[in-house]
């Protein structure tokens, strides 16, 4: 097994939330907003950003040590390691958050934008670990 690249997770993790904030903050922030049926300020709440965007890289960091480890463990070439990036965010969050939806009966349009990020953000998030390789 090879050795975890803990610069490679942080920086994977990084990219995870740049695109999370490009993705919600200037892409789909509007779009999503009104498919939740709710206006922006609704979203401020009881929690401070602070602890929501902490946790939310720290969710990012768990998601970038274990795509490190998948890496350390199998060595993959540069195709390869970015088919099994795409590939959690597509085989494995994406169904994962589909599920979460069925059963809260959320709109398909919220589904697609955050099922879109999952994907993009996990091949940036690969697409950094191949860059640092």
């Amino acid at each position: 097994m090879g050795a975890i690249d803990l610069a490679a997770v942080f920086l994977g993790a990084a990219a995870f939330f740049v695109v999370g904030m490009v993705w919600y903050g200037v892409l789909f922030a509007h779009a999503w907003t009104r498919a939740m049926g709710r206006q922006p300020r609704d979203f401020t709440g009881d929690r401070p950003l602070w602890l929501v965007f902490g946790l939310t890289f720290a969710f990012a960091l768990l998601i970038a040590l274990t795509l490190a480890h998948q890496y350390a463990m199998s060595s993959p070439s540069p195709r390869a390691m970015m088919m099994i990036a795409i590939g959690y965010g597509l085989m494995l969050m994406v169904p994962a958050v589909g599920i979460r939806y069925l059963y809260l009966n959320l709109p398909g349009k919220v589904f697609a934008i955050d099922a879109g990020f999952l994907v993009t953000g996990m091949a940036a998030m690969g697409g950094v670990f191949l860059l640092l390789r």
